[in-house]
């Protein structure tokens, strides 16, 4: 059952359900009124000075007492306030038992850890892409491409790998000196000619900053939009971590608005316009809305319909739009209709829209079926924005002095694949289709199965690598978790790792509808063992059950 098939199931955002639980939005996003004098890192969090609470002496005694200039106590407090789910609690104790299983493999009632924790593909078993390894494999070692060993390297590599290693040397000489701080030219421009044939529109190179995965642009972006504590940057609820880390880090406000669960998770328009609405009455400076899409934790796809007024809005309540569309390459539904970034509708409409809202658009070479999640390369292309923006923006790429030259050697090879007639591309095409057919078919068979269990309801996965399905938990599991200082959902997905060896993450660390309680899982695991992954779950599940039923 999908919880669209239940709509009365989900509280309205306005309306949420009374609960005695720990309640993490209520905590994040409670609102208030409060000036200056008590800045915040989110709505309603207070973070702590020495002028409101007397800090500077509490500090002064803790140094005393331990002999640490750096305790957790005088450390920056934005830092004690960002949360990062995904790699949390939860993570941290897969970890521990790994380590176990490693030292004493009977020690548990499970024989491995099975980590969908987090969307890290090659970790449970998807294989690289070949060509992609291939023309690294070259640019690591450039003695391959010495002339005196073509005759050696022709009986490993195909031709057009060796090819496209040979004219990549030219631009990037040494793959371990430094690049450019915005990134290789060469790559850059490559980036652009990929988004204009995706788009159908120009992309300047010079508005194209190449970065270690999408994460950190995503927190270069919000360091700069960030000019005090009373802005605020609109987010998803459900969300992903990252947001509300590096809003905290920055001391700024997140400004919540909630996506429709009754209808598959939708992005509605009226309701950001609320949250934006509700925020500035409060005094807070919206400046910008955050989007994903295809959505993370959820896994839904905005129409283009959608897309179009979300547009409208950021132009009618001057906003910048924030397109997080890392998983642009993991859509399976409708198959008979193509995924269209921010840029495309963008650029589609009226001239006055079109040429005023300021995007911000990141993809990665993470996600889809590249997967290439360790060597951190991603990209982000900014439309509209100041000149002199773009040069502070330039000017906090080059404090950190250049991306990865590796990770963008992958960029290049996601954005600038083999083509038709190429020696590798019918190798590249099987592996791309096939690794995406195999996703689309896990993402239906685990939804399907999870939706069978007694109180769960799980939208399905049109895209991205995730399904978030709502729990209904009894009266005696809520005061379990209360009584061991968990959320309830929390409370649960630790006692499915510890059963079990499967680590999902709950969902009040990707924060949801007060009231309600979720979990997130991969459907990454290899498709010969997902009746396994879906036995683990099922049994526990009916375990959990049958133990605090009311």
């Amino acid at each position: 059952m999908t919880v669209a098939d239940k709509a009365a199931a989900t509280p309205s955002p306005s309306t949420p359900k009374k609960s005695g639980c720990l309640n993490p939005l209520r905590r994040l996003f409670s609102s208030s009124k409060s000036s200056s004098a008590t800045p915040r890192t989110m709505i309603g969090v207070a973070a702590p000075t020495a002028a409101s609470n007397g800090t500077a002496s509490k500090l002064a005694a803790a140094h005393a007492a331990s002999g640490k200039v750096l305790t957790v106590d005088t450390i920056n407090p934005h830092v004690r306030t960002a949360e990062y789910a995904v790699r949390g609690e939860l993570a941290i104790r897969s970890e521990a038992l790994r380590k176990k299983l490693q030292t004493d493999p009977d020690s548990l009632p499970f024989s491995q850890v099975i980590s969908c924790n987090i969307g890290n593909p090659q970790q449970l078993g998807q294989p690289p892409i070949t060509f992609l390894r291939q023309v690294t494999a070259l640019l690591e070692y450039p003695a391959l491409l010495d002339p005196a060993n073509r005759e050696v390297v022709k009986n490993l590599f195909p031709e057009d790998a060796i090819a496209r290693a040979e004219k990549l040397h030219k631009a990037i000489p040494a793959l371990g000196a430094y690049s450019h701080s915005m990134g290789i030219p060469a790559i850059r421009e490559s980036v652009a000619k990929f988004i204009e044939k995706r788009d159908g529109f120009p992309a300047n190179p010079e508005h194209i900053f190449l970065t270690a995965g999408a994460s950190p642009g995503v927190q270069t972006v919000l360091q700069t939009i960030i000019a005090n504590d009373h802005v605020g940057i609109l987010i998803p609820i459900p969300q992903y971590p990252l947001y509300t880390a590096a809003i905290a880090l920055n001391n700024g406000r997140a400004v919540p608005y909630y996506l429709n669960e009754t209808g598959a998770w939708t992005l509605r328009s009226a309701e950001v316009r609320r949250a934006v609405r509700e925020a500035r009455e409060q005094g807070t400076d919206v400046r910008a809305l955050c989007v994903i899409n295809p959505g993370n934790p959820t896994g839904n796809v905005l129409s283009k319909s959608d897309m179009e007024a979300i547009v409208s809005l950021c132009y009618e309540e001057k906003l910048v739009l924030l397109a997080d569309e890392v998983y642009q390459t993991n859509v399976y539904y409708p198959a008979d209709q193509p995924w269209h970034s921010f840029k495309h509708v963008l650029r589609s409409m009226p001239a006055e829209v079109a040429d005023s809202v300021e995007l911000i658009s990141f993809h990665s070479i993470s996600k889809g079926m590249i997967g290439e999640c360790g060597r951190r390369g991603g990209y982000y292309e900014c439309v509209n924005l100041d000149a002199g923006v773009l040069a502070q923006l330039y000017k906090l790429a080059s404090i950190s002095l250049c991306p990865n030259v590796q990770g963008q050697l992958a960029v290049e090879l996601m954005v600038n694949p083999p083509q038709p007639g190429d020696k590798s591309y019918d190798l590249y095409h099987g592996e791309m289709t096939g690794l995406f057919e195999s996703l689309q078919r896990r993402a239906q068979k685990l939804g399907a199965a999870l939706a069978t269990l007694e109180g769960v309801e799980c939208n399905r996965a049109d895209g991205a690598m995730y399904l978030f399905p709502q729990i209904t938990l009894s009266r005696a599991a809520v005061a379990a978790a209360e009584e061991a200082g968990k959320a309830p959902d929390a409370f649960y997905c630790l006692a499915l790792l510890d059963a079990t060896g499967v680590c999902v993450i709950p969902g009040s660390g990707f924060l949801q509808n007060p009231g309600t309680w979720h979990f997130r899982t991969t459907f990454l695991p290899p498709e010969n063992q997902l009746d396994d992954f879906i036995e683990r779950i099922g049994a526990f599940h009916q375990q959990f059950m049958d133990k605090y039923r009311d």
